[in-house]
């Protein structure tokens, strides 16, 4: 029997969990370096399923499957393709950041205040939302699935209400209700999402008679499975609901911004560039390969409610006082782009797509990260509280400014490519809506350099005098990520080619051929 990998980088961080929640709790910084360490072996696990995929190989490998519960034919079932495996790769690359950028973050007051939980709680948690989302992007049963998908929603809630953001102009007091909204507000939106979701769960088996996501697929492909319209249809819509909730599309985007604004940066990343991106997988995996012909159905629609958080989410980012809910509402303005390249129903599109979800995970990081170590200097989440810190902390700045113009897809940086290959596959089917979507680009420049100017130039104000510049711990969370977006800005092709066959996979599931040019090129 082959080694289970795939179980193991996910329940590697999940037993990590365990023992870091269970340090004493007067041993805090050992708890945060056995969370450390535990995230770089499960990075090294990544990289091992990384190296044994084979792109041109079959569609799902280093498979496992077991019988769970045989009587409701639920097995655990799991396998990676290329897009599961660039997401792993993602997720186990962030969290050890993410736990090095928080190492303060749930430190206790120094007035004494037990408001904040345990540190180990903070650490394991992060663990925990870690092995939750690897073994999501695993599992090929749908109910494994839907387990996972939802379960992540309880660590989530304990991050954002336990361990906000202790910067708030209003006090104490009202940050800590503003916490409990935010992260109510999370769980009830997800979890209404879920229900729905698992109506339509339900309503799978009862037409397939089983949870596995190949089985079914192969038989909807060889026609033994008959599906009417109609059911696939409403099926179709169950799933679709709870991972536009998850993304978040417009119009069920409205908690984000609560939820990254009152968590702490490392939080909101966790968020926004890890759990958020679950919700774009699954609409490739499921919704894509279950549903082909209510996907193509819906398609219209969905274009536009993608064009409408592209532009929505990028003039109310321009709008924002506040610096973490400027980058929430920049966020679901590239989720828009990714769901647009999704149902753009071309190879292009789809490829920018998952590239995307890999670009912008870096991209928010590098720039929320960096946020979060300004915002933790100077106490404040607004932009008018800051000016001329680029004359007093020029590092910061600096990496600030990478981040943002990463944020705008500048050429040479990595979101870059992924933004033109969404644009470019949307055009080559649906102009129209492609045309309309370059002007989330004009804008996402106008926020992200406007934020730069009124936070970092300008004449130096009296409260960031003295504000230092980037600590050594602080710079090896940002070099990395400074350096991945270089490095796929200028060569990205070490993920297309891992991507690029699932997505021609994903295509042929909907029996979609992309558009063939009006001009043919020269020979």
């Amino acid at each position: 029997m082959s080694f289970p990998l795939l179980t193991a980088t996910a329940v590697l961080p999940a037993l990590g969990a365990i023992a870091t929640a269970a340090v004493p709790a007067a041993k805090r910084t050992a708890a945060k370096w056995l969370a450390l360490v535990v995230s770089l072996a499960t990075l090294a696990l990544a990289v091992t399923v990384l190296v044994r995929f084979d792109p041109d190989g079959a569609r799902y490998q280093l498979t496992e499957s077991h019988a769970w519960i045989p009587e409701f034919g639920v097995r655990y079932e799991l396998g990676v393709d290329g897009i599961a495996v660039a997401l792993i790769a993602l997720t186990a690359v962030l969290i050890p950041f993410i736990i090095l950028a928080g190492w303060h973050d749930a430190d206790p007051l120094e007035t004494g205040s037990k408001r904040w939980r345990p540190t180990q709680g903070f650490f394991a948690l992060i663990l925990a939302v870690e092995a939750m989302v690897i073994i999501s992007f695993e599992a090929t049963d749908v109910f494994l699935f839907y387990i996972f998908f939802e379960a992540m929603l309880i660590p989530m809630y304990f991050l954002i209400g336990g361990f906000g953001d202790r910067a708030h102009e209003h006090g104490e007091e009202t940050a800590a209700t503003q916490r409990s909204y935010a992260a109510v507000k999370f769980l009830l939106y997800n979890l209404v999402g879920g229900l729905i979701m698992l109506a339509a769960v339900i309503g799978l088996y009862v037409v397939a008679g089983n949870f596995s996501l190949t089985e079914i697929a192969e038989a909807r492909a060889n026609g033994s499975l008959n599906m009417a319209t109609s059911t696939e249809r409403w099926l179709f819509l169950g799933f679709f609901f709870a991972f536009a909730v998850k993304a978040p599309l417009w119009p069920l985007h409205t908690w984000l911004p609560n939820a990254m604004g009152e968590a702490t940066a490392p939080v909101a990343v966790l968020i926004t560039a890890v759990v958020d991106k679950v919700g774009t997988f699954a609409m490739l995996r499921f919704c894509l390969q279950l549903f082909p012909e209510a996907s193509t159905w819906a398609t219209p629609a969905i274009l536009v409610l993608a064009l409408i958080s592209i532009i929505y989410g990028a003039l109310l980012a321009v709008g924002q006082r506040d610096i973490k809910r400027l980058v929430a509402y920049a966020s679901i303005s590239h989720f828009g782009f990714i769901i647009m390249g999704i149902f753009a129903m071309t190879s292009q599109g789809q490829s920018g797509a998952t590239l995307y979800m890999v670009n912008h995970g870096i991209s928010t990081a590098a720039l929320m990260l960096v946020a979060g170590f300004l915002i933790s200097r100077r106490g404040s989440r607004l932009i008018a509280d800051y000016g001329g810190v680029q004359k007093v902390a020029p590092v910061l700045a600096g990496t600030f400014l990478i981040g943002g113009l990463a944020t705008l897809s500048l050429p040479g940086l990595a979101p870059f490519v992924s933004e033109f290959l969404v644009l470019v596959g949307t055009f080559s089917r649906y102009p129209v809506v492609g045309i309309i979507a370059t002007f989330g680009i004009v804008l996402a420049a106008l926020y992200t350099l406007v934020l730069y100017q009124r936070t970092m130039t300008g004449p130096v104000k009296a409260e960031v005098k003295h504000m230092p510049d980037l600590r050594v711990r602080e710079l090896v969370v940002v070099a990395p990520l400074v350096v991945l977006l270089i490095f796929l800005g200028v060569y990205p092709k070490p993920v297309t080619d891992i991507v690029n066959p699932a997505v021609k996979q994903t295509m042929s599931d909907v029996h979609k051929k992309d558009p063939q040019p009006e001009v043919e090129a020269a020979k």
